[in-house]
């Protein structure tokens, strides 16, 4: 029996998407916004379809998605935490996390999570845009491809599994 598989296209053209962004590390997180609104350029997503949302730091991601999430079919979060030597990293890079999933999670909403945590500003810097490509690309893509999965998922392609 072959099964029935479903999977979001990367296909932007009809999407509104938010894309949250860190001021803090700016240096980090801009190159990680200038790779997301590529994608979302190149994927056919219109400029009037992206809301770019500018917050203070990682931990203040989530209540800006909450508030912009009613209007978006996907969010980009992308931030950057850099270990220090206090528990401090710990508390943002984990609330950040936690926070954006139940955003998530309570609206329907996908929440890309392009926030970088790493041991330092190499790291950093390799990661976004550097050796180890754009992971504010990365979050894109993902945003995309999830929020087409959701909106073919909630259009009834799964009706055949209700009982």
């Amino acid at each position: 029996m072959p099964y029935k598989t479903f999977q979001g296209q990367l296909d932007a053209s009809r999407l509104r998407i938010g894309v949250v962004v860190s001021r803090f590390n700016e240096f980090i997180t801009e190159q990680l916004a200038r790779g997301a609104l590529e994608v979302l350029e190149k994927r056919g997503c219109i400029p009037e379809n992206i809301s770019l949302i500018r917050v203070p730091g990682a931990w203040e991601l989530p209540i800006a998605a909450q508030q912009l999430a009613p209007h978006c079919d996907a969010i980009i979060a992308l931030g950057a935490v850099i270990r220090g030597d206090t528990p401090h990293f710990e508390y943002v890079a984990g609330g950040a996390a936690q926070g954006l999933n139940r955003v998530s999670l309570d609206t329907g909403i996908p929440i890309s999570f392009g926030v970088l945590t790493t041991d330092d500003m190499q790291q950093a810097m390799d990661r976004a845009g550097g050796k180890s490509g754009n992971k504010g690309s990365e979050a894109a893509e993902v945003a995309i491809e999830l929020a087409n999965l959701v909106r073919l998922l909630k259009s009834g392609a799964t009706a055949h599994l209700e009982h």
